[in-house]
């Protein structure tokens, strides 16, 4: 029998706050442990700082440019052939879903489904749920800054994983498993119960590395965010502490539920079982005097933990390659020896998996995109809004901060940002990790520039979209390796 399959997504979750990543405060470790039993992703990236486009991508590996959706509220439109679920029921699993969808299948396109839970609520299938559901629905995704007066049981996380764990127990024994358990936090709003409320203090979490300034000296996008948030939640900047503290501790939950999925999972399935884990995108959790998501597309929103774990794979592997959210269903095709469907555009990490070599240049790039199109806002415009400008609530993914494009590309040390409106932007992420400094104009950089772009082209090339399929097929690299390398007139980065 095929081996079963358990991905665990987390919601905004940021890569770099877990020990493993060489953060300070041990807010995952069994999460880290499992990390580090399996290979290790520590430069992975989503394909889009926004939950639908980026689970999108995951089901259908491919990316928005491709599949279309550029918005949270555009699911349905998603365009491809056949997605994870469609080749995983051809093979012959029963598919398993509980918690967040924020995608386009509906749940008689599983066998067993719980959801849909967001971030204020679920379903209220056990006591006490209802009330819990609603305490969430007044913080008005803001920052509790006392313990959460319910109890652990009444978490999404834990009822999330209750509700996996029964559709476990109540499988059908002669197929294999394809269990989703996706958890919509540590998204907003912000809360904790005891201990995880008082599990990091305030005084020890760290600062962000940025402020507020950079946001404003920024502009744009950047600035009217922020302007934004200033006037829906006066004083926000100074509850940073309390904002981390609280983040740190949704993590620290989501792992001891994680870790009750995997040890009732692991006793409960036979054969073997393969994990993945990963989140749709990160939050900048205080940096730039910002929170959630929304301008730009800097390192704290696009870089996501993944990780892949199985008894068959090679263990404690921390593979240094760039790669994407979006290689997550070629990579599951190769595992359990599916073809993968056309149209589909990532890379199948199979290879890397088994410990492996890469091809000369293969994983060295790395591409992903933002915005919804038309012109770009400025920052002293005020169009209309989802949320009214009155009153606390508000959208941060709106009609300004996604207004025009931007296409990202990240080549060994370096990133590059071309928006459409001409401008670019430029970092050295090896001693710039926070993108502080624009060298796109740096005349000392102007070969390493050229060169991106030029990797860019090569990217937006290799992603126009196969689909619709007609009379002819195109040619096909084994397991999607393109090959797209620098010029050998040049080597940019490190």
């Amino acid at each position: 029998m095929k081996p079963n399959i358990v991905v665990i997504m987390t919601d905004q979750h940021r890569a770099d706050f877990s020990k493993i990543a060489g953060f300070p405060l041990d807010t995952t470790p069994f999460l880290d442990g499992m990390a580090a039993e399996g290979t290790y992703f520590p430069r992975a990236y989503t394909s889009y700082p926004a939950c639908v486009p980026a689970r999108t991508s995951l089901l259908t590996g491919r990316f928005p440019v491709a599949h279309r959706v550029t918005q949270n509220s555009n699911a349905a439109h998603a365009y491809y052939s056949r997605d994870l679920l469609d080749v995983l029921r051809a093979a012959g699993y029963q598919l398993l879903f509980s918690g967040k969808p924020h995608m386009h299948p509906e749940p008689a396109d599983f066998d067993a489904y719980a959801g849909p839970y967001f971030h204020t609520g679920g379903p209220h299938e056990r006591a006490g749920d209802a009330a819990f559901d609603e305490w969430l629905e007044r913080l008005d995704h803001g920052v509790a800054h006392e313990p959460t007066p319910f109890p652990l049981k009444r978490q999404l996380p834990h009822r999330i994983v209750t509700d996996a764990l029964e559709q476990v127990g109540s499988r059908a024994d002669d197929k294999p498993v394809f269990l989703w358990v996706s958890l919509p936090e540590p998204h907003n709003p912000y809360q904790v119960p005891e201990p995880y409320f008082s599990l990091f203090d305030e005084a020890e979490v760290p600062a962000p590395a940025t402020g507020a300034e950079v946001a404003r000296a920024r502009g744009g996008h950047w600035r009217w965010l922020q302007a934004l948030i200033e006037e829906k939640r006066p004083g926000y900047e100074a509850e940073w502490r309390r904002y981390r503290a609280n983040y740190c501790g949704m993590l620290r939950l989501i792992d001891d539920q994680v870790k009750r999925l995997v040890e009732n999972v692991d006793a409960e399935l036979p054969g073997e079982t393969i994990y993945v884990f990963v989140s749709d995108h990160g939050d900048y959790v205080g940096e730039y005097g910002l929170q959630r998501k929304g301008a730009g597309m800097p390192e704290c929103l696009m870089r996501i933990p993944m990780f892949f774990s199985g008894s068959t794979m090679v263990a404690e592997q921390v593979r240094p390659e760039l790669v994407s959210i979006v290689d997550v269903f070629p990579t599951l095709c190769e595992l359990v020896g599916e073809a993968l469907p056309p149209g589909v555009q990532g890379r199948s990490l199979a290879p890397l998996l088994a410990g492996d070599g890469v091809a000369t240049g293969e994983f060295d790039s790395l591409y992903a995109e933002r915005g919804y199109g038309g012109l770009t806002y400025g920052a002293d415009e005020r169009p209309p809004l989802h949320f009214p400008y009155d009153g606390p609530t508000f959208d941060e993914l709106n009609t300004v901060t996604q207004s025009g494009r931007t296409k990202m590309l990240r080549f060994r040390d370096y990133k590059l940002l071309v928006h459409s409106t001409g401008q670019g932007e430029l970092f050295d992420l090896s001693v710039d990790p926070h993108e502080t400094k624009n060298l796109f104009d740096d005349r000392s950089l102007t070969a390493v520039r050229d060169q991106m772009i030029w990797l860019l082209l090569q990217w937006t090339l290799r992603l126009q979209d196969d689909l619709p399929e007609g009379a002819y097929t195109p040619k096909a690299a084994d397991r999607n390796w393109a090959g797209i390398e620098a010029s050998p007139t040049t080597t940019p980065g490190r």
